[in-house]
């Protein structure tokens, strides 16, 4: 299968064995990445970030990391080694193709993380926010009715008590001042 290999120098072998395995273990990476076979690290939990911040994006030294330099590493290699004589230089340009791999797999993740939307309800969000009236609010903060809010595009009913002097009918518009006890406090607009 590999037949065309025995006759290269040993450089460019191994620049060849580099590249077909690099690439092998990739394709395996990303069929699992779209399958959700776990995180695609093919069973590789070995991961040194350097610090603690486990919530980061990226981690510079990671398995995946290390395929996407030998990616890079192994597939510049067999394409410059015939256009560079200097075989120094020709490993300096091929580890400075498998650092580019990595830089722009993180610019990649980069881009990814600025599609993602913290949809999470919360409470205290909704100050400032406004709202309908759907059950009465009786005046004085004298006991409960309850109102619509829409947030990040969904309706919530949610119950709310009211500081002002006279009831809130159902249909009128109301903000929300701030939040007591998990009740939202309204007024009036």
């Amino acid at each position: 299968m590999f037949e065309f290999l025995q006759n290269l120098e040993p450089l460019q072998q191994g620049f060849w064995y580099t590249a077909i395995a690099a690439s092998f273990i990739f394709l395996i990476q990303t069929v699992l990445t779209f399958i959700g076979g776990g995180h695609g690290d093919v069973a590789v939990h070995a991961d040194f970030n350097g610090d603690s911040h486990a919530d980061s994006p990226f981690q510079l030294f990671s398995f995946r990391n290390l395929i996407n330099f030998l990616l890079g590493f192994g597939w510049g290699g067999v394409a410059f080694y015939n256009s560079i004589g200097n075989k120094s230089l020709l490993i300096f340009v091929a580890v400075l193709i498998g650092a580019g791999f990595i830089f722009l797999f993180f610019i990649l993740i980069l881009q990814i993380m600025k599609l993602t939307e913290d949809n999470t309800f919360k409470m205290e969000n909704l100050i400032g926010r406004a709202g309908e009236t759907y059950l009465t609010i009786p005046a004085n903060m004298s006991g409960k009715g309850k109102i619509t809010i829409s947030v990040n595009g969904t309706s919530h009913e949610l119950q709310a008590m009211t500081e002002d002097k006279e009831n809130i009918p159902s249909g009128d518009s109301v903000r929300v001042v701030y939040i007591y006890d998990d009740i939202l406090v309204v007024s009036k607009i």
